[in-house]
């Protein structure tokens, strides 16, 4: 993992967000460059229902950009798994939801706790890159790039925006995307309930990601398209729905006693 300095000032609206509630606990990951003002409104709606949550913020993330630069996926891995422990000890049973990359480092919890209860992907970004975008990103940097246009704040509701970063940082990306490799012989391995939630109209993950994910994982899967939403869908028009199925999943699949 990267040794990493102090984080500067988080930014309005990204703090982590937690909430005591009953005995069934909801961990919601928020995904690259955003923070867990991005998943927000999923967080607020499971502790309205009286689900305990808790949504991290994730090493780098909703401060500068700069503080992301030294940060890699191992990382990000330490810290969900941190705060996932940290909910299975006070909770009976846990469900993990994660948009984007969040829906990879949820993927990557339930391969390793096969007691998690149930995941939520929305949009998520589980499937390897193509060897030419690895080799892309790699000569970027020996050219001495550091950070790519920004992906955040795809969402189709004009009156909503995703406090992300403006740009990408690529070393942390390149490791992001090295790691989606090493998840494919995971994705086998999930055998719980998945959520399954998707955007067509999404231009930062390819939909057909979704796909893939459905297709590796052991366990049932139930889908549903989000027809209104971009790839931010947990901050756009279909943001309620999104919360919704999310907390009716929950209490199928963990109810509480």
């Amino acid at each position: 993992m990267s040794d990493l300095s102090a984080p500067s000032t988080v930014l309005p609206g990204a703090e982590a967000f937690t909430a005591d509630g009953g005995p069934v606990g909801l961990l919601v990951l928020h995904g690259f460059t955003g923070n867990p003002g991005s998943v927000r409104p999923l967080a607020l709606a499971a502790a309205g229902a009286g689900l305990t949550v808790s949504s991290p913020r994730l090493p780098g993330h909703g401060t500068v950009i700069e503080d992301m630069i030294p940060t890699r996926f191992d990382d990000w891995t330490a810290a969900v798994e941190a705060a996932y422990q940290d909910l299975a000890g006070r909770c009976e049973r846990v469900v993990v939801a994660g948009l984007s990359m969040g829906g990879a480092l949820t993927c990557w919890l339930a391969a390793r706790h096969p007691e998690i209860a149930g995941i939520v992907c929305v949009n998520p970004a589980v499937r390897a890159p193509d060897p030419a975008v690895l080799d892309l990103v790699r000569a970027m940097l020996d050219a001495g790039e550091t950070i790519a246009p920004g992906i955040g704040s795809d969402i189709a509701d004009p009156d909503a925006r995703e406090i992300a970063y403006d740009g990408s940082p690529l070393a942390p990306a390149l490791s992001f995307f090295e790691a989606l490799g090493d998840l494919q012989a995971d994705l086998p391995r999930i055998s719980c309930a998945l959520l399954l939630m998707t955007s067509p109209n999404d231009h930062v993950v390819d939909p057909a990601e979704s796909d893939h994910l459905a297709a590796a994982v052991s366990g049932p899967v139930e889908r549903v398209t989000l027809e209104r939403s971009c790839h931010v869908a947990t901050l756009d028009y279909d943001k309620e729905e999104i919360a919704e199925r999310a907390i009716a999943f929950v209490r199928q699949v963990a109810p509480a006693s």
